[in-house]
């Protein structure tokens, strides 16, 4: 588990947006696009920005999992749900009330969810290609 922050240092969170992929019209989709595009202008000006993207939609997903030392691969996403995983962003906060207002900036957040959750920072050695 993480050891306590340094005062005045920042955390890493994840927001997961989930809604119902098939709520969006086309121009509903590009407008919420257009607008989480300021808004990761904004992110980046106030140096919160670490990444974010949007999802292709479920119909492209596939679920691996590893059975008895066998990988066991299906289409479509693990969980069915009414609302689907469509994107993300990974920000830097210092607190967790900061992350909570910014997920409720997210556009998609007026049709759907967005989930905030810390992330964990695995020591410097183990970078990201060794995981």
């Amino acid at each position: 588990m993480p050891g306590p922050r340094e005062k005045g240092s920042t955390m890493k969170y994840m927001l997961l947006i989930y809604s119902d992929e098939n709520a969006w019209t086309p121009e509903t989709r590009e407008d919420c696009y257009r607008e989480s595009k300021r808004l990761v202008e904004e992110l980046k000006a106030k140096g919160q920005y670490l990444a974010a993207a949007p999802l292709q939609p479920v119909s492209t997903a596939v679920s691996v999992r590893v059975r008895d030392g066998r990988r066991l691969v299906t289409d479509g996403p693990f969980a069915e749900t009414r609302e689907q995983l469509g994107g993300y962003y990974l920000i830097e906060a210092e607190h967790l009330d900061d992350a909570i207002a910014i997920a409720g900036r997210i556009p998609a957040a007026r049709k759907g969810t967005v989930e905030v959750r810390p992330v964990i920072e695995l020591p410097s050695e183990a970078t990201s290609h060794e995981l």
